[in-house]
Parts: C-alpha cells; structure tokens; sequence
C-alpha cells in the first residue's frame, strides 16, 4: 500500500472517530439536560423543605440549606397526621395493583392463547375504554359506590380499578411473544392452561409484570380525585396526597412544612422506581434488539 493511501485511510478513520465523539458527547449533553429538568423540580422542594419561612420569600431562594431546619419533618409527621394517610395510601395501592396485575395476567392470557367467540371486538372493546376519560364515569361510579354501602371503605377507593384495559393490552402483547410450538409442547407434557400460566407464561412476562406494576403503582398513589370524592371527614380511609391537601389548612400550615409533608410522600415513589428500574428499563426495551 502506498503512503499516501496509507494516511487517506488514516484521515478518514481520524474522521469517523471525531464524529462518533462529537455524537457521544452531545447525547450525554442532552440525557443531562433532560436529568435537569426533571429532578430539579425535586431538588428544589427538598431544598425548600430545609429552609425557614424568612428564607422562602427570598428572590431568588437559597438553591442550598446553610441552616436546614430538619423538625418540620417531624412537625409533618406527627400534627399532619402523615403516619395515617402513608398507611391509607399503602393499603389501597397495594391492593390496586395486586386486583391489577391479576385480573391483567388473566385476560391477557385469555386474548393471547385462547378461542372463543367474539375474541377480537371484546379485544377491540378493552382497548376502546382507554379513550374513556375518568371524569365521565365519575358520577355513575360515585352512585354505584354509596349504593353498595362502600362509601368511606377501602373497598370503595378500590374496586373500580382493579382492572385496566392498560394492563390487558400489555400483557397480551407480552404473551404474544411466547412461541406457540412452547404451548404445543407444554401440553403435550400435560400442562394445562392453569399451569402453562403460571409455570411459564408469568415467568417469561416478567418485564412486562413489572413495568405494569409500577404504572399502577404511580397511579394509585397520586390519585386525588376519587379518594376526595368517596371519603368523609375523618382520616379513617382518607390518603396521603388529601392529608397533603390538608395539611396546607391546619393550625401548622406553613409553606416549609408543606413542602416537607411533599417530600415523605414522594419517598416511597422514589424507592419503587429505584428497585424497580431494571426491569421497567428491560421491559420498555424488549422486542427492540433481536
């Protein structure tokens, strides 16, 4: 080879690399553009949270606490009665997203694998009460529950949505992917569909279980309207995101204790994403690489 095709070669290799560079370099840029936008929000509530009233009518406020004023957490907790909506909020999420994750493993199952008539518009029909605002159904779900005597009970806050067409369709998607020779050859080993289910289908769905999970999670938790709605006065079944609410209303009604009362509620959010982002990154990624 010549030199001077030796170094042409060079040049262009040179060129390539600089260009991978610069397209690195202005994605990382750009992922943390995004990261700051997004928790600077939490920072600053945080921040603000630590801070003393004095310091919060600053302009521009304090973007660090010199003097952090840590007992507004406690002052949160315990007068906010924070303690009981967390519980309250717990109870009903935990049992969202089980009745979720259930009744969405089953129908989706069922749209997957199964035959039966009119399989395809009941599928049609799942999808169709997606674009059903929550709203419009406020008022009939709101009669229903007063007639069954659920008002003010857990299981008033929620029946009405432990089963999603979201769910459905996720997991129907996830089963899909599950070869049919796998089902073939699991009945010819004697599973049954009870059995194929659990024993393989659940397994294999995981990712999708589990960015579903979290989905429901987050709904559930900040939910504000329905809890308002189908609760009375006391904190019996009331949740966080109303004891937030009225925490701005009651003889400690201060912006830093507000903000602190903010922060012990988004915690448990924070916790599930951080546990859980493995398998919400996997399952939001599966059937993009072969």
């Amino acid at each position: 080879m010549q030199p001077d095709s030796r170094n042409a070669s060079g040049e262009r290799r040179s060129r390539r690399g600089s260009r991978r560079r610069w397209r690195l370099t202005a994605r990382y840029a750009l992922l943390t553009i995004g990261a700051v936008v997004v928790l600077a929000p939490l920072y600053l509530t945080f921040v603000s949270s630590l801070l003393p009233p004095s310091a919060l009518a600053e302009r521009p406020p304090p973007f660090f606490p010199l003097d952090p004023q840590w007992h507004d957490y406690a002052v949160a907790w315990s007068q906010g009665d924070l303690g009981v909506y967390l519980r309250n909020s717990a109870i009903q999420t935990g049992i969202i997203v089980c009745g979720q994750l259930v009744t969405s493993v089953l129908a989706g199952y069922a749209f997957a694998f199964l035959r039966f008539p009119l399989r395809r518009a009941l599928f049609v029909v799942f999808l169709a009460t997606l674009m059903i605002p929550f709203e419009v159904t406020l008022v009939t779900n709101t009669q229903t529950i007063s007639e069954l005597g659920w008002y003010n009970t857990f299981a008033g806050l929620t029946v009405p949505f432990l089963a999603t067409g979201v769910g459905t369709f996720l997991l129907r998607q996830a089963f899909l992917q599950i070869p049919r020779d796998l089902r073939e050859a699991a009945s010819l080993d004697g599973y049954g569909h009870l059995r194929f289910l659990l024993r393989i289908a659940v397994p294999l769905a995981r990712p999708a279980l589990a960015a579903l999970g979290v989905f429901s999670f987050l709904a559930a938790w900040n939910q504000y309207l329905w809890p308002l709605v189908v609760t009375g006065s006391g904190n019996g079944v009331r949740t966080v995101q109303i004891g937030l609410k009225l925490l701005q209303g009651t003889e400690v009604s201060r912006t830093d204790v507000a903000l602190a009362g903010t922060v012990i509620a988004v915690l448990p959010l924070l916790v599930l994403l951080v546990v859980c982002q493995k398998q919400l990154v996997r399952s939001l990624t599966a059937g993009a690489v072969k």
